[in-house]
This record gives structure tokens, sequence and C-alpha cells, in this order.
């Protein structure tokens, strides 16, 4: 039986040997670990490779998914692209 393509990312490749995280925050959280434990630099290299694949991949599945949000901000708004000021009153 064929393996599934998640509806949420790109499917799992050589490159990405886990499956496709659950949403951005999870991919966020999962990418912060990673480089904390590569920056610790007690990882043996085959396993530093393997962490900076993922970290790849999850960076740009996050890209990919602050991407799609912005397009329906611009949508929502009518066309009209006005920057995000989270100071602004």
């Amino acid at each position: 039986m064929p393996k599934q393509v998640p509806a949420d990312g790109p499917p799992p490749t050589a490159e990405t040997p886990q499956d496709a995280p659950s949403n951005y925050e999870a991919a966020l959280g999962e990418l912060e670990r990673l480089v904390a434990s590569m920056e610790a630099g007690a990882l043996p290299l085959d396993d530093l490779l393997a962490s900076y694949r993922r970290g790849a991949y999850l960076l740009d599945y996050c890209r990919e998914k602050l991407e799609a949000v912005e397009q329906q901000v611009q949508v929502l708004e009518a066309g009209q692209w006005r920057s995000f000021n989270p100071n602004a009153a």
C-alpha cells in the first residue's frame, strides 16, 4: 500500500525522514528544539546532518504556512494590503 501524502505539507522524502508536522506551532516548536540540540554541539555527525535536513524542511513548511496566511489576509482585506503593526493604536 503506498504511503499517503499529508494534506498540510510536502510529502516526507529521504530529505525529510519524519512526517509533516500537524501545524505551524508544532513545526516551530520542533525547529526550536532541533536548533537547541544542534547548538549544544553534542550530536554525532550523522545526527547533526539529519537534524539539519529536518530543520530545513521545517523552515520551508513554516514559510509556506506564513505565505498562505498572508494571502488569506490580503483576500480578507479586499485586496488592500496593509502592513501589520502590532504597536498601532
